[in-house]
């Protein structure tokens, strides 16, 4: 196995590939490369910078640290959504393809099968299979979601250089068997992903998880009861009211807080033990 080396990760993947028919696959591999070619080219990372590997649904390449991350960040932000409105305007329906991307950098070795080994492309793998990665492409019209490590937007996009605005990045948060991994999501987190995998760390949210799946939800166990305001008024009596027995006169106020006004009576008539005062 080769020393690491520190390199720029780039994953670019298609969506619903499996759902496709085997002309359709070929197809849609031709056009991730080719758009990937393009995105590189323009970011001025030519092939001597490049080390690819192919995933069948999905490209991964290493990039050499010496070149600029910020022009590769501006082509994926730019290049690669132009070229898939060029593609898609051209093919059929079953045709379409969309992407989602993710750019990290980190430690690489390559070991002695030509394998890619280091818990940064481990750690961009999982950010790559986000559930809030796929759920932001379903919201969006665009046909490419793009999400950055934590380093790397530490290290360049939090610099807002210009054509990577650092204000339409947002943090997510990814959970992993290895826990917690914090990225950022560029445009509006999706909704539908919200506290399950991404970025919500309140009250509800149970801690662990089996694999990468989401960590269950949970209802807060304490907190304030809720206010539910004063009791309702009770009835207003008026004038003379007898109840059993014995009488009593003049205005009243009850434990519950009805008003009671005239005369009634409480107990038997005829003066017995239950006669009012």
């Amino acid at each position: 196995m080769t020393d690491p080396v520190s390199r720029t990760i780039l994953l670019l993947d298609i969506e619903r590939f499996s759902d496709r028919d085997d002309v359709e696959q070929a197809y849609l591999r031709r056009m991730l490369y080719d758009i990937t070619d393009r995105a590189l080219e323009a970011a001025g990372i030519d092939e001597t910078l490049r080390l690819r590997a192919d995933r069948g649904d999905s490209v991964m390449e290493l990039i050499e640290a010496s070149a600029p991350v910020t022009a590769l960040l501006r082509s994926l932000l730019t290049e690669v959504p132009a070229q898939l409105r060029t593609v898609n305007r051209m093919a059929s329906r079953s045709a379409q393809i969309r992407l989602r991307g993710v750019v990290a950098t980190g430690w690489v070795a390559v070991d002695e099968h030509d394998g890619w080994v280091g818990s940064d492309l481990n750690h961009a793998c999982r950010l790559l299979d986000a559930q809030v990665l796929r759920a932001a492409l379903r919201e969006r019209s665009d046909d490419f979601v793009l999400c950055v490590s934590d380093p790397l937007y530490a290290g360049v996009v939090r610099h807002d250089h210009t054509g990577i605005p650092e204000a339409e990045f947002h943090a997510v948060t990814v959970d992993s068997k290895n826990g917690p991994l914090k990225a950022w999501l560029y445009g509006p987190v999706p909704a539908v992903a919200a506290g399950e995998d991404h970025g919500d760390t309140g009250e509800g949210e149970a801690s662990g998880g089996s694999g990468d799946r989401p960590t269950p939800r949970v209802p807060p166990q304490s907190g304030p009861a809720p206010d539910r305001g004063a009791p309702a008024p009770g009835p207003v009596f008026g004038g003379a009211v007898t109840i059993g027995g014995g009488t009593v006169r003049g205005e009243q106020n009850n434990v519950t807080g009805n008003h009671i006004g005239g005369d009634f009576t409480i107990g038997r008539k005829g003066g017995g033990r239950g006669e009012g005062v």
